[in-house]
């Protein structure tokens, strides 16, 4: 695996809102979707220090952002500043038991950019989120048209860091980016002392996958697929360069802009039209959106396909391509459950013999997740969960 691995800057809140409350925080959700660097509200001589306690970049671009519209709820997942901004004053406006269904997680996340080479999606889902789970370690999981993106507790900042040097991941001098062992030919040892997790963690990958299953079936979490419902994987048409530079919708580790002169804003980079065509499709209530925006990617969409109408040509990717997503309501579940999205897409990968399949990724929100599969794949991926998720009589 050849891997680059990051924390971004700053802790992030999860933010559930009902279905039925959707419209209520449709105006802060598009306050905060919209280039902040066209935001009248902050003042073009920010300095820098400024723009990163607010989550932004230098040129008023999220350092990451997430806008996820489902069957199961919407869920945002944002910088500490715009909940506390934005969001917590938006729902004290609400009449209180509106407000009350609406939920911010108590705890903040920090977030691991990883951006792969050479690894199929299925593999990279399951490596990727293995070394948490062996820790006890809540994560979230986004895959996204050009990198993961992998959010855990701030409080486990620590415990993530030792968890990936004790899988051969390297440490660099920031102490903030990682680089996979390949890049080095050699491991590094696992000595390393670190806070244990309050439960032991799983012994190997069956029992780790046990305990998964076991959860889940006790917290009444059936799997489904929402009939009808195919997404497409694409990203907003840039227009400053062409993505045919990158190669299998993934880009390089060298894909970092290392040009001279003014730098743009990112709103100078993007379609315009793509703005237009976002909003008009979350103020039609989709079905299914997923928007992710991340500093050094354009924006990318999970999107149902029956949308692209509204989008016209201001996306790439592949548009014939069907996914099915397979929904995981977890609302009765804690923030803080372990193994999930390890222990579901292990299972799936090990059981489909999906090692050389490049077609399984995974969308954590607040309160569901959702494996993301082609559509052969998620009639035998549904198959294999309904037993294993089914509580015997």
């Amino acid at each position: 695996m050849n891997a680059q691995i990051a924390f971004l800057a700053g802790t992030y809140h999860l933010i559930h809102v009902p279905l039925a409350q959707y419209s209520t925080v449709l105006q802060p959700i598009l306050r905060i979707l919209l280039p902040q660097s066209h935001n009248p509200n902050l003042s073009p001589e920010l300095p820098q220090s400024e723009l990163e306690s607010l989550g932004l970049t230098a040129d008023g671009q999220h350092t990451f952002l997430n806008i996820s519209i489902t069957p199961i709820e919407c869920s945002i997942v944002c910088h500490s500043e715009w909940t506390k901004n934005v969001f917590e004053p938006a729902i004290r406006t609400l009449p209180k038991d509106v407000a009350k269904a609406v939920s911010i997680s108590k705890d903040t996340y920090t977030i691991l950019s990883v951006i792969s080479a050479g690894l199929d999606a299925a593999s990279r889902v399951v490596d990727l989120s293995m070394p948490a789970a062996f820790a006890g370690i809540p994560i979230f999981f986004i895959t996204t048209y050009y990198s993961d993106f992998i959010l855990s507790p701030t409080k486990d900042r620590q415990n993530v860091i030792q968890a990936l040097l004790a899988k051969g991941f390297e440490l660099a001098e920031n102490q903030s980016n990682f680089v996979s062992p390949s890049a080095y030919g050699h491991q590094r040892g696992s000595s390393h002392p670190r806070t244990p997790p309050v439960t032991p963690p799983p012994a190997n990958v069956n029992e780790m996958q046990s305990r998964t299953f076991d959860m889940l079936r006790r917290r009444n979490v059936v799997p489904y697929i929402d009939e009808g419902l195919e997404l497409v994987q694409c990203s907003g048409r840039e227009t400053s360069q062409q993505l045919s530079e990158i190669v299998n919708h993934r880009p390089s580790l060298s894909r970092h802009a290392t040009g001279s002169g003014h730098r743009q804003a990112w709103v100078d980079k993007i379609d315009p039209k793509l703005y237009t065509c976002i909003v008009s499709a979350l103020v039609s209530q989709p079905r299914f959106m997923s928007i992710t925006l991340a500093q050094d990617d354009p924006p990318s969409l999970l999107l149902d396909k029956k949308l692209l109408g509204i989008f016209g040509d201001s996306l790439v990717g592949d548009i014939e391509n069907r996914l099915i997503p397979i929904f995981l309501d977890l609302v009765n579940l804690p923030f803080e459950a372990t193994g999930i999205v390890c222990g579901v897409a292990g299972r799936l990968v090990q059981e489909m013999r999906m090692a050389e399949s490049p077609e399984l990724s995974y969308l954590s929100t607040a309160r569901a997740g959702a494996v993301i599969l082609s559509e052969e794949q998620s009639v035998r991926a549904l198959d294999i969960l309904k037993p294993l998720l089914t509580k015997e009589a």
